[in-house]
């Protein structure tokens, strides 16, 4: 089976937490994954989740080495311990350190999988503002995706990009521009940045469908543009951007009106969706209608690296971290989505 490392995420937060629970409560899901973190941060959040579950037992074990745990106890979680051991932090609090501690984590686990140690990266969620409190390296990253990018880049000495999928069970969407700020995402919808958006899904819903993916694009403006009449950008940018990608085998359609296009890309109860994927023009136009659909599904893939990264659709949670509440339920679902990706 694959070897998949969990970054731990901040500390302060409810990643250690839904890590331990998902250990805990569904240890066949959680085979061959190892934490890549702090062994004491995990094992307070272990602390934490037992203590909610009468007789619930999970042994933490310190990991030196990311190879197959077949030295390890079933029912264990093994952790691999990065840097000097994580001084005690409080908990829902934006901390420096455990900004710093979450970032360590990250690029540990990235070079892990750049160097071919592990075949896929699942990341507990990080919280921005700590990850930026921590200085030199990770303030000049807005978050995982692009921290990942550059690691990438830097170890193939290549440009490396990348574009964010959300998907569940009944949506995917991809981005054509990450976190940045509502003006620089109007911006950035450029025919050359479309046409890449469209080609990067194609080649990951290709692999993952193991067919031609049937893909659908969001205008950026109201009623894609009407014609012109409240924009020209699907006139002059997405369309022929559409074409180029058509040229090169994509099955894409619209620019559609990004306020019906999700309905029609859902999947139903029974049967098939119209598109497989839909392609969104910038942040939130393409993760509100996933995360509408509910959170504790839903997983972030990093598409365009050369390695498997997925991550839970949620944040750090900090009003109710440390009270071993948190699900693991989107956790679960970003390793089984690793897995997907992994035999697709």
């Amino acid at each position: 089976m694959s070897r998949i490392a969990i970054t731990m995420g901040d500390p302060a937060g409810i990643g250690p937490e839904i890590i331990a629970r998902a250990f805990a409560e569904h240890p066949d899901a959680m085979r061959n994954c190892f934490v890549v973190g702090d062994v004491g941060c995990m094992r307070r959040a272990n602390a934490f989740v037992c203590a909610t579950v009468p007789g619930l037992v999970l042994p933490v074990a310190a990991w030196d080495a990311p190879a197959l745990p077949q030295n390890v106890p079933p029912g264990t979680m093994a952790v691999v311990q990065v840097g000097a051991a994580l001084p005690p932090i409080a908990m829902g609090q934006v901390s420096a350190s455990a900004g710093a501690m979450a970032g360590h984590s990250v690029l540990c686990a990235t070079a892990m999988a750049l160097e071919g140690k592990v075949d896929a990266v699942v990341t507990a969620p990080l919280h921005k503002e700590a990850l930026h409190a921590a200085g030199a390296p990770f303030d000049a990253f807005p978050g995982h995706t692009e921290m990942l990018q550059d690691a990438a880049a830097r170890h193939l000495n290549a440009p490396v990009p990348v574009r964010m999928m959300l998907a569940n069970n009944e949506l995917r969407t991809v981005l054509v521009s990450i976190h940045v700020s509502l003006r620089q995402a109007i911006e950035a919808v450029q025919p050359d940045n479309v046409l890449q958006t469209i080609q990067i899904t194609h080649t990951a819903l290709s692999r993952l469908l193991g067919r031609r993916p049937r893909i659908a694009v969001a205008g950026l403006n109201p009623h894609a543009g009407e014609g012109g009449l409240f924009g020209s950008e699907e006139q002059t940018i997405i369309t022929p951007a559409m074409e180029r990608a058509r040229a090169l085998g994509c099955d894409v359609h619209g620019p559609f009106p990004p306020d019906t296009i999700f309905m029609r890309a859902r999947k139903p109860a029974e049967g098939a969706s119209e598109f497989d994927v839909v392609v969104a023009m910038y942040h939130d136009q393409g993760l509100i209608p996933v995360k509408y659909l509910g959170v504790e599904q839903g997983v972030n893939v990093t598409l365009g690296l050369p390695f498997v990264r997925t991550s839970p659709d949620h944040g750090t949670a900090f009003d109710i971290a440390g009270t071993g509440r948190a699900s693991a339920a989107s956790l679960l679902a970003a390793v089984q989505m690793a897995r997907a990706l992994l035999t697709s």
